[in-house]
C-alpha cells in the first residue's frame, strides 16, 4: 500500500511539474507596447488595428489612429465575423486605457484570432507620439 501511495505521489507531481512546463512554452506574449505598435505600422503595410472604444470616442480628445477598424467592445462577440478576413494576420488592439482592449484581445485569441493588446492605449500612444 504505502509503495503504491509512493509512486501516485511521484506520478502526480510529475504531471503539475510537465504541465508548468507545457503552460508556460505554449502561452505568446498578448500585449504589445506603444513603441512596437509604432514599428508594426512603420514595417506593415497593411497592418490592421482595432480600436475597440465607442465611435464617438474616436473624435474625442484622445483621437484615433488613421485606418483602424472599430467595433466598440461591447459590441465585438456579435460582430468577430467582420474580421474574420484578418484572421491569418497579428491584430493589435487599442482602446483608451488598455482595459477594453485586453478584455477583447483575449476575445478574439480564444475565437481563433493572433490578437495583442496595445498597453497603455490611445492615453500612451498619444503621449509617445506627441513628444
Amino acid at each position: 500500500m504505502f509503495l503504491k501511495s509512493k509512486y501516485l505521489i511521484l506520478l502526480f507531481v510529475s504531471l503539475l511539474v510537465f504541465s508548468a512546463f507545457v503552460f508556460s512554452q505554449s502561452s505568446s506574449k498578448a500585449e504589445i507596447t506603444v513603441l512596437e505598435l509604432i514599428e508594426l505600422m512603420e514595417s506593415e503595410d497593411k497592418l490592421i488595428v482595432l480600436d475597440v472604444r465607442n465611435p464617438e470616442e474616436l473624435v474625442g480628445e484622445l483621437g484615433h489612429i488613421n485606418g483602424v477598424i472599430n467595433i466598440p467592445v461591447h459590441k465585438l462577440e456579435v460582430r468577430l465575423s467582420e474580421l474574420n478576413n484578418y484572421k491569418s494576420k497579428n491584430i493589435p488592439i487599442i482602446c483608451r486605457s488598455g482595459n477594453r482592449s485586453g478584455y477583447a484581445t483575449t476575445l478574439l485569441n480564444k475565437n481563433g484570432f493572433t490578437a495583442v493588446n496595445v498597453i497603455g492605449g490611445m492615453r500612451a500612444y498619444n503621449k509617445v507620439v506627441k513628444n
